[in-house]
């Protein structure tokens, strides 16, 4: 059996968050930053789920249940946030949305 040592893994989970902070803070558009959210939450489980691995405890299995239960909700909540300021504004463009406020 191939095993990946521990430090290329959370390498991986760190690189993951990284591109999830990037493309949250690099991309204007709701969805996509909505998107970018989600694979950092999804590196901090896999973090969780590395170390779970590494000392043989099913206490990161558990609580990468409750980061998807977390992350099911905000998923939830996001959308409909979103699908009413594409309502109200018709645009998910953020530096439009920030344009269009009342001062």
């Amino acid at each position: 059996m191939l095993t990946v040592p521990v430090e290329t893994q959370i390498l991986f989970a760190g690189i993951l968050f990284f591109l999830g902070l990037v493309g949250l803070l690099v991309r204007r558009n709701l969805v996509f930053m909505l998107m970018s959210i989600e694979i950092m939450f999804n590196s901090a489980g896999l973090v969780f789920i590395i170390a779970a691995r590494h000392w043989n405890q099913p206490d990161g299995q558990v609580m990468f249940i409750f980061i998807l239960a977390v992350t099911a909700v905000e998923v939830a909540i996001g959308l409909a946030l979103i699908l009413q300021v594409y309502h109200h504004f018709k645009t998910l463009d953020v530096d439009a949305i920030n344009k269009l406020k009342d001062t």
